[in-house]
Parts: C-alpha cells; sequence; structure tokens
C-alpha cells in the first residue's frame, strides 16, 4: 500500500486553512492522532482521537475572524515544522508567531503540537 508522503500532508493541511476548506483535513488525520494546541499557557489544550481534532481543527478553518498563514515548512522524514502567523483581529498588532511539531505516518497526521510566542511581556531573568 503507498502512502502520500509527510510533504504532501502538510501541505493539504495547510491549504485547510488558507482555503478555509475543512473537507481537506478528511483523509489526512490518523485515528490516533494528538494534538496540543498553544493556549491555555503553559501546556495548551490536548485533544485526543482524529474526530476530536478534526472538529477543534475545523472551527478554527471556519473563524472567519483569524486568519492562519504557513511562513515555512520543513520537512525530515516522518517529521514536519511549521512556522506560521495567525492573525486574530483586524489591527496591525493582532497576530502571533509560533510553529507546528507535527508528525505523519502512513500518510496520516498523528501528532500536532503548536507552540507561539505569548502577546504582552515576560519578564526575563536579566530584568530582576
Amino acid at each position: 500500500m503507498s502512502f502520500a508522503p509527510t510533504a504532501d500532508v502538510i501541505d493539504r493541511f495547510n491549504r485547510a486553512f488558507v482555503e478555509r476548506d475543512r473537507d481537506l483535513l478528511t483523509d489526512v488525520v490518523g485515528e490516533d492522532c494528538v494534538m496540543e494546541s498553544v493556549q491555555p499557557a503553559p501546556t495548551g489544550e490536548r485533544v485526543v482521537g482524529r474526530q476530536a481534532c478534526l472538529d477543534w481543527w475545523g472551527a478554527l478553518v471556519d473563524d472567519r475572524t483569524s486568519r492562519f498563514e504557513p511562513q515555512e515548512v520543513i520537512v525530515a522524514g516522518d517529521r514536519a515544522t511549521i512556522q506560521w502567523h495567525y492573525h486574530y483581529g483586524p489591527g496591525p498588532s493582532d497576530w502571533v508567531s509560533g510553529v507546528n511539531v507535527m508528525r505523519v505516518r502512513d500518510g496520516q497526521i498523528v501528532e500536532a503540537l503548536g507552540y507561539s510566542k505569548t502577546a504582552g511581556e515576560v519578564p526575563l531573568a536579566t530584568d530582576n
């Protein structure tokens, strides 16, 4: 049996958000998929299972008040890193940068871990 390469799976995943087409996700999410969102800090929301991940991502695809923009994708074997910008409002500073660390098995996403820069200032150790 032949499976889509990791790059093709991740391209389809990204296109779902850019084109606002949740149907593009249907065949690329595995039954045992585990996703961790960027919020709430510090660990994010953990979503387990194909349908739960499809529902979570589908809601993000359908949200017309926000916009996801992939910036760079790096693929290495069954792993991919997606650097992105997420626009959550109309203002010039209503966005955040982040990355998703993805794992693909048998042509389907089985792990998606999200990380982002936080809004607002976080004191550095040198600020004491």
